[in-house]
């Protein structure tokens, strides 16, 4: 699938997921909202995975930080904690871009891995930079909503294969790292 259709579907994903929750939330729309939730994780799950085969850390950045900020557009604005969480996730998954960016430059990025020290902050002896701190940071958000009780099993499922992403995006990224350092 191209990277557009791949963040179209994000899009319509979110936007069915939504359209569900708030048709199970009101009477006498329960059987759409869970048409809706139900086509919404579907289409999601099948975007992640997806985006997963391509190997593409990039991409798969891309495609979180997608649905991250159509979480954000679709999330209640009193909802202050998850509000700023998605915020801070949007973020780091932008300086994510920044660092990937200069990883696709070995001559600077060699230069760049000069500023991170030789003991402390590496990860399999690579700079531990932006992206592999968004991705961790972010796993660990996922890995903790699949801690939270009363989330059906398809939505977990969806987030499992969203932890899964982030371990393919750093891979993928190591591998970009290893190559731009030889």
């Amino acid at each position: 699938m191209d990277k557009i259709g791949l963040i179209n579907k994000i899009f319509t994903s979110v936007n069915s997921i939504d359209l569900g929750r708030k048709g199970l939330d009101t009477d006498g729309e329960e059987h759409d909202g869970r048409l809706n939730y139900e086509d919404g994780i579907f289409s999601a799950m099948t975007a992640f995975q997806e985006a997963q085969k391509t190997a593409d850390c990039g991409l798969l950045i891309l495609t979180e930080e997608t649905f991250l900020r159509q979480e954000l557009h679709y999330c209640d604005t009193n909802d202050a904690i998850t509000l700023s969480s998605l915020t801070q996730a949007v973020q780091s998954f932008g300086d994510a871009q920044r660092s990937l960016d200069v990883v696709n430059r070995p001559s600077t990025y060699q230069e760049a891995e000069k500023t991170h020290p030789t003991t402390k902050f590496r990860k399999h002896g690579l700079p531990q930079d932006a992206f592999h701190q968004a991705c961790d940071a972010h796993r660990t958000r996922l890995s903790n909503s699949l801690r939270t009780p009363g989330v059906n099993m398809k939505e977990k499922a969806v987030i499992q294969q969203r932890v899964a992403n982030m371990k393919t995006a750093v891979s993928a990224y190591i591998e970009k790292q290893r190559a731009a350092l030889k």
